[in-house]
């Protein structure tokens, strides 16, 4: 597929059918024109394998009106490129290390009780020489591995063999302290530093983490306890942290009771987060799965979550610590996962966004047992924008609130915060969502100053539990956007039919089947 943008304020959709003398064949030049004040994109879709090939194929016919159609059309486009399934279908290749070395070689013992933070850094350190050298694997057998944080390198492989655990110590002496990221301006659940997650990596390039479903537990009863008695001095630490790195798999693993979060890649490209369990207990505080932060190219797929807060939270930097930071997380997929959230939402986007977040497909997921199915989140003084987020093929059940757009939700780093730097939520699309024992299908609350805008809804199906009945299933306030084929009916501001241009552009931003174009 080849998207196009025209220059141009025409709006129509129509299909071109053509033969040539050697054969014939049928391709759809133009299906759909979508409108955005004087910009129109257009679908250039074809039955033929290659978009290439029908080109040229017009290009040899006799017939004028096609040679003629081409040509104009040739003449007024801008080509973006083609059109990927999601960033989910860009694999990264991984490559066999060419050499390897066991934990044991260092001196650690898997008995749950030695502390091998020591042998862990050794290791590293000495992998670190063979860089160059085509990367090389640090290999963790089956065994209760104790350790401390610690830090990896570029071209890395850690591999947890099955039976393998990593501990993270319950000593928070065996916690670096670091400062806080730039987008956040301190630690995000106290004032100033914060404690160094297990495993991290700073500026890397070419890391996989990885295993035969080894496991990382973060055994973090003991930070739950501290978080609750407000006895901390620093914010807690995660159990994997990748800053500023490139090219990162983490895939086919178990990551138990982290402390917060489990996997922050922050200000990072190039991230595909395949085939984890994770998960900590119903009443573990604040804890969350897979935390995307101010990073592009991202992947999320075939992953099972449970947490105590959210399964998967997007974020992009905080206020203006954040606005300053200025890097957006985009180009986000996230497919064929299981996610549950106790206390939080399934999905959810900020409510620290300030440096925006964008281009987000998720598809083929499935919500469960959750406070929140799906939750934007945001408050005045972020600044930043939800756009081009387009959610499909979801299925919701023992939801409390399927779908949540909140503009007074979220906190602020310090008084420093500017009260006009309003968020920008555009483009939001939720389709072809089925759900069951839900209590109430959408809570949408924007900005009065800064109305969300271009909510679209199609293809939703939601049961209500009986015990919700007198409970308003649609809660709106200065949000518009436009609906179809929607049960419970929505609120009267997402009700216009997509009969007019507007609404025709807002659904037309799908491709077929319910995935997102690339812009």
């Amino acid at each position: 597929m080849l998207i196009i943008h025209l220059q141009t304020q025409l709006f129509c959709s129509f299909f071109f059918f053509a033969s040539s003398s050697s054969s014939f064949f049928s391709v759809a030049v133009l299906s759909s024109f979508l409108v955005f004040g004087k910009s129109v994109v257009v679908v250039v879709s074809s039955l033929s394998p290659s978009t290439l090939t029908v080109y040229q194929k017009l290009l040899e016919m006799k017939m004028p009106v096609a040679f003629f159609l081409l040509l104009a059309l040739w003449n007024a486009v801008e080509v973006h490129g083609e059109a990927s399934e999601g960033q989910c279908d860009n694999k990264l290749a991984l490559d066999p290390r060419p050499h390897s070395v066991s934990i044991l070689e260092f001196g650690a013992v898997g008995d749950g009780k030695t502390l091998n933070t020591i042998a862990f850094q050794n290791a590293i350190f000495y992998l670190k020489s063979f860089a160059d050298k085509g990367g090389a694997q640090l290999y963790v057998p089956p065994g209760k591995w104790l350790t401390g944080s610690f830090n990896l390198t570029s071209h890395l492989t850690l591999f947890l063999e099955k039976g393998a655990v990593i501990l993270g110590s319950q000593d928070p002496s065996h916690w670096d302290i670091v400062d806080p990221l730039p987008s956040y301006g301190r630690g995000i659940e106290l004032p100033g530093r914060r404690y160094r997650s297990l495993i991290n990596g700073y500026m890397l390039q070419d890391v996989v983490i990885t295993g035969d479903d080894g496991t990382i537990d973060g055994q973090g009863s003991v930070w739950w306890d501290w978080f609750n008695s407000k006895s901390l001095n620093y914010s807690r630490p995660h159990l994997v942290e990748l800053v500023s790195s490139e090219h990162i798999v983490v895939s086919n693993l178990t990551f138990l009771n982290s402390p917060a979060y489990n996997i922050h890649p922050v200000y990072c490209s190039n991230v595909h987060i395949q085939n984890l369990s994770l998960y900590a207990p119903p009443n573990s505080p604040y804890t969350v799965g897979v935390v995307p932060d101010s990073s592009d190219n991202v992947c999320i797929e075939d992953c099972r979550i449970a947490m105590g807060h959210d399964a998967i939270a997007l974020k992009s930097g905080w206020d203006e610590y954040g606005i300053a930071y200025g890097r957006q997380t985009t180009d986000v997929h996230i497919r064929r996962v299981h996610l549950q959230s106790s206390s939080g939402s399934s999905i959810a986007f900020g409510s620290e966004m300030s440096g925006g977040i964008s281009n987000v497909q998720v598809d083929k997921v499935h919500l469960y047992n959750s406070l929140v199915g799906i939750e934007f989140r945001t408050i005045k003084g972020r600044g930043g924008y939800f756009k081009d987020i387009i959610i499909s093929d979801v299925k919701l059940d023992n939801i409390i609130t399927a779908f949540v757009a909140c503009g007074d939700c979220g906190s602020h780093p310090d008084e420093d915060f500017d009260p006009n730097a309003l968020p920008v939520v555009d483009q939001i699309t939720l389709k072809n969502v089925i759900g069951t024992n839900i209590s109430i299908a959408g809570n949408f609350r924007g900005i009065q100053e800064s109305p969300f805008t271009n909510i679209c809804l199609s293809h939703i199906s939601l049961s209500i539990n009986s015990a919700s009945s007198s409970t308003p299933s649609w809660v709106c306030s200065y949000v518009s956007g436009f609906s179809d084929s929607v049960s419970p009916e929505p609120c009267p501001d997402l009700e216009s039919s997509h009969s007019n241009s507007s609404s025709s552009a807002c659904f037309s931003l799908l491709k077929p089947y319910g995935r997102t174009a690339a812009f």
